[in-house]
């Protein structure tokens, strides 16, 4: 889902007007309680929101890892009557050890250029700004994005220094692995259980029905109105209004069955996506093998760390670069797909690269080295046997630069005008208060995401929740 998604239900939920100045939340309305402002707005919630929104992200770069992983090592550990959490910090984890550096490496670089949940949450940090100084102070905005590129580099040369070691990081060979499964008790697997369905609920299923619910609003935002109970004041005139208007708050434009520019810009985002997710793709999941294969080589170090360097960079500092590049007199793409199709395959080149990475040095070497010895060509190699045994893993690194652009706002804005693509066209929706049409358009984007990542999986049998890397 897009970063604002839990922010905005956020501000649903536990918004005021006794507190925050804006519309009663949910809980405001249907209960009279009022969160105090450190919960509604700034470091609390901006940190609550990115966490859960971060914490699927984690759980998909490392979650094939664990699936793929040999249980043999585990099960002497419980043979020798070791404890379940020393063979956990003993074995399990300096097995997983590239994968959690990894997701460590992109979460921090995700979180420190992001712009829209402090944003929305009023939290000052150095994305926000980024974005209110560029206009005015230009040299002191390209500092903020040196420092915060500073950080990310810092963060990558440890993880670098860590892959470097000669510890061995192979959890595939050629041996059949074994599942080896934990008892949590009779208890302990219904409280989990009931963890995960609460935490499910409040951050996938609640969001799509909250901004289903909005679009259906009179006056968005605004749930006093269950408080009496009054359910016929919802209305659909903001799906089915079918000419310009300018009265009920339309500002003359159509229901968003009907709006052109909603469904253009649809169809701009998912050629954007396709075109980004395949090019980023194949050159990530190439430039991971050859990693892999080299990765004692100082050269193939460095490859490795250019090709995640733009990860680092806040994604409104990227687009303010390709914006100056790519609108001049001589060179100007302003607007166009073409600029954003390029400068998308470098911002998400990282994910297909890291996460060929992980899989490809889970896997040994003796696999790939059977085949050579047979003279087998290289192309068959990675059709035939390296792509097959992590096929989940690599249609995944495909998937999440698809999925991640479908929703990329802060990339994006200053390469082509409000409307030209769907992230945009929330944001002027936004500006112009018609809510409705930015919750409709959140919708739009979900189900799409939904839709996208169920065909793959009933086509392929890879998935996103099948996890990313190995």
């Amino acid at each position: 889902m897009p970063q604002w998604t839990l922010a905005v239900v956020w501000q649903n939920l536990f918004n005021s007007n006794a507190v925050t100045g804006t519309s009663n939340g949910l809980l405001a309305s249907l209960f009279g309680i009022r969160m105090p402002i450190w919960w509604c707005q700034g470091l609390f919630p901006s940190v609550m929101v990115l966490g859960l929104h971060y914490a699927a992200f984690a759980c998909i770069l490392i979650g094939a890892i664990f699936r793929n992983m040999d249980a043999n090592l585990e099960e002497a550990a419980t043979i020798l009557d070791t404890p379940r959490y020393k063979t956990m910090l003993r074995i399990t984890l300096p097995m997983v050890k590239p994968a959690i550096l990894s997701t460590v490496l992109l979460v921090f670089g995700s979180a420190m250029g992001s712009y829209p949940v402090p944003h929305y949450l009023k939290f000052t940090t150095l994305s926000t700004k980024y974005v209110s100084m560029n206009s005015k102070y230009t040299g002191e905005a390209s500092i903020l994005a040196i420092i915060m590129m500073v950080f990310g580099v810092a963060i990558m040369l440890l993880n670098e220094i860590s892959l470097r070691s000669r510890k061995s990081y192979t959890t595939v060979t050629g041996k059949s692995g074994q599942i080896s499964k934990l008892s949590l008790g009779s208890g302990g697997k219904y409280a989990i259980a009931l963890f995960l369905v609460v935490l499910t609920f409040f951050t996938s299923v609640f969001p799509i029905i909250s901004f289903a619910f909005e679009t259906f609003l009179p006056n968005p935002g605004d749930y006093s109105f269950l408080y009496t109970g009054n359910i016929a004041n919802l209305t659909t005139k903001w799906w089915t209004i079918s000419e310009n208007v300018t009265e009920s708050g339309m500002y003359g434009q159509k229901g968003m069955l009907y709006n052109a520019t909603i469904w253009r810009a649809f169809g701009g985002t998912l050629w954007v996506s396709v075109c980004c997710a395949l090019i980023a793709g194949t050159v990530g999941t190439m430039i991971g093998y050859a990693v892999s294969k080299n990765r004692r080589n100082r050269f193939a170090n460095y490859v490795n760390s250019v090709a995640f360097l733009p990860y680092l960079m806040p994604s409104i500092a990227v687009g303010v670069a390709y914006f100056v590049l790519f609108s001049t007199d001589r060179i100007n793409l302003f607007n166009t797909y073409t600029v954003l199709i390029v400068v998308g395959t470098v911002k998400y080149i990282p994910f297909a690269s890291r996460s060929a990475l992980n899989s490809m040095l889970q896997l040994s070497g003796e696999i790939e080295e059977a085949a050579v010895i047979q003279n087998v060509p290289w192309l068959k190699r990675m059709t035939k046997i390296i792509i097959p045994i992590q096929k989940s893993s690599i249609i995944s690194g495909y998937l999440l630069p698809f999925m991640t652009c479908l929703r990329e706002l802060s990339l994006f804005m200053l390469l082509c005008t409000q409307g030209f693509i769907l992230s945009t066209t929330l944001d002027y929706f936004d500006e112009m208060g018609l809510y409705a049409f930015s919750s409709g358009i959140n919708l739009i984007l979900i189900i799409t995401i939904l839709v996208c990542n169920t065909l793959v999986n009933k086509i392929t049998g890879a998935s996103l929740d099948k996890g990313i890397g190995g």
